[in-house]
């Protein structure tokens, strides 16, 4: 792991504190696989819960509750369509660690 570069200006204690409490939020949020995987194939594009079932795996009682967090929490939305509901993403902060994580463990092979 590298440090921060030498020339990097130094932390905001101040700013750190104040925001330390939303980002546990969030990452406590992200903290459960299913979920996880939800806002991993939400982030992609909006999604109904059939197709959200269908490429995680994840059975309709979980899902359900799992969306039910995420839309609680404020990550996600629902837009009617039809007979269906469609999920999508609405947390430019989740969004852009979402992207991280994928970086981080899905792009590329593991050394």
């Amino acid at each position: 792991m590298t440090a921060l570069p030498v020339d990097a200006p130094p932390l905001d204690l101040v700013a750190l504190r104040a925001h330390a409490g939303e980002a546990v939020a969030l990452l406590k949020v992200l903290g459960n696989e299913d979920r996880l995987m939800l806002l991993c194939q939400i982030a992609q594009q909006p999604r109904t819960v059939g197709e959200l079932e269908q490429l995680t795996g994840i059975s309709q009682p979980t899902l359900s509750q799992q969306l039910g967090v995420l839309r609680r929490e404020g990550l996600v939305s629902t837009e009617r369509e039809g007979k269906f509901i469609r999920y999508q993403a609405t947390d430019a902060r989740a969004l852009q660690l979402m992207q991280l994580v994928h970086q981080l463990f899905c792009e590329g092979a593991h050394a």
